[in-house]
């Protein structure tokens, strides 16, 4: 299993309130949501008012894929033009299947298995 982790910095231009930064991440955090179906959260700049910081999730099988669909993501955040990307980072996380106890699976079978 592979988990992609990413950051995005914004500049919010023109933003004169924290209300007014806080509609542009909004909008910026549903349309990632609706289109990538990733998770996304604003996870620092939260009291400034143009600054933003932007935490991305994403779970798959192989580590290209993973890294494309966060790519895809920054990218899609640069062409809706609602603020600057000032800094991106992608990263990729291998989680082994060799950290599960197989023994105990094997003696503690999932509920639907026993069907």
């Amino acid at each position: 299993m592979r988990v992609g982790a990413g950051l995005i910095e914004l500049h919010v231009h023109g933003s004169r309130s924290l209300k007014q930064k806080r509609g542009v991440v909004k909008a910026i955090i549903q349309r990632l949501r609706n289109r990538f179906n990733i998770s996304v959260a604003e996870v620092d700049g939260q009291e400034t008012w143009q600054r933003a910081v932007l935490g991305l999730a994403v779970v798959g099988s192989d580590a290209q894929g993973v890294r494309r669909r966060l790519g895809t993501a920054v990218e899609f955040v640069e062409s809706l033009h609602l603020a600057e990307v000032r800094n991106s980072d992608l990263e990729i996380l291998n989680v082994a299947r060799a950290d599960f106890n197989e023994e105990a699976a094997e003696e503690d079978p999932l509920p639907w298995e026993n069907e």
